[in-house]
């Protein structure tokens, strides 16, 4: 999975964690918030939590595959830092 242009142009990166499911958004390769799919009704959802404090950013998409919640993650996290 690549990182989306509007986390690139802002110096940021991403970064799949060492259990190989979590998926981290790094600026300066510290990691700011993390995006985890998880199982919602048959299909996958995102938990999206920065991490230096663990407050979660809402999101409510559903998506048939994991790499598409997390996606679909990545794009409210843009969202809701006003990014896209």
């Amino acid at each position: 999975m690549t990182a989306p242009d509007w986390l690139t142009k802002r110096g940021g990166d991403l970064k799949v964690g060492s259990d190989g499911e979590t998926w981290y958004v790094l600026f300066g390769q510290r990691p700011l918030y993390s995006l985890a799919a998880v199982p919602v009704a048959g299909k996958h959802g995102c938990i999206i939590r920065q991490t230096n404090s663990g407050k979660r950013i809402e999101t409510a998409a559903s998506a048939p595959s994991r790499d598409e919640a997390i996606l679909t993650g990545l794009s409210d996290l843009g969202r809701a830092l006003g990014w896209i």
